[in-house]
């Protein structure tokens, strides 16, 4: 059986596509546009329960996972550009650490701290 590769994109619809786009740039790093070499790492794939309220809101229909080196960096980092940052992060232990932030679009973006790997 044929298996996919990896992600290759990850596409959002955007009252601002112009606007949208420079948050991510200015507050995550992500160039819109360009092809994003990413470092080695797992992705995971998961369907969740449709009342679910993990997404935030219950419009949302999907929610991107970005790997971060350092969670409490980035979220400090978001919180001084004023993001719209969730209060608290969850452990999973053997998993890492999660943080959260909306975009101006009101998108719940998950961010993740993994467990080193050996760790």
């Amino acid at each position: 059986m044929e298996r996919i590769l990896g992600i290759g994109g990850y596409f959002i619809r955007a009252q601002d596509p112009g606007a949208l786009v420079a948050w991510y740039r200015d507050n995550l790093g992500l160039d819109a546009g360009e092809l994003w070499r990413q470092e080695v790492g797992v992705t995971v794939f998961a369907a969740f329960e449709a009342e679910t309220e993990y997404f935030g809101s219950r419009e949302q229909g999907v929610m991107v996972n970005f790997r971060v080196r350092d969670l409490d960096a980035m979220l400090a980092q978001l919180r001084e550009k004023g993001a719209d940052v969730v209060e608290g992060t969850q452990d999973m232990a053997g998993i890492g650490r999660f943080g959260w932030v909306t975009d101006p679009e009101g998108n719940r973006v998950e961010l993740w701290e993994a467990v080193p790997e050996g760790g």
